[in-house]
């Protein structure tokens, strides 16, 4: 397993930018696909998006389409989300997760990643 490390959460105006980061240590990072789930306060985590192994592939979630963008430096062991027009409804704690495959890269499911960050808050004033 990788380990995770989130960084660039922060208080952000609607319609502003955050860009959040993920830090992996292990030497295998590019063998894991990786998301970013978010959970806002009462309620469940949810899918934001996710990112192939090699980076070539990803998966966005409706609500944020055309606003984040995911992308990934296995050179650096690196993952970020880059997060614009941001809203209120976008306030939630991220998560990084790593979800190491065999086949198939991409999942929605929570249970499907193994390797959890603690997480980072964002929280977006109207």
């Amino acid at each position: 397993q990788v380990q995770l490390v989130e960084s660039g959460g922060g208080l952000a105006q609607a319609g502003g930018s955050l860009r959040l980061s993920c830090a992996a240590s292990g030497r295998t990072f590019g063998s894991y696909a990786m998301g970013w789930f978010r959970r806002a306060p009462g309620k469940e985590r949810d899918f934001v998006v996710a990112i192939s192994g090699s980076g070539d592939s990803t998966y966005y979630a409706d609500s944020v389409k055309g606003r984040f963008t995911i992308s990934r430096d296995n050179a650096k062991n690196m993952v970020y989300l880059q997060m614009n027009s941001l809203k209120p409804e976008d306030t939630a704690v991220y998560y990084c997760a790593a979800r190491r495959y065999a086949g198939s890269w991409l999942s929605f499911k929570d249970v499907a990643y193994d390797s959890w960050g603690p997480g980072t808050q964002v929280t977006v004033s109207s």
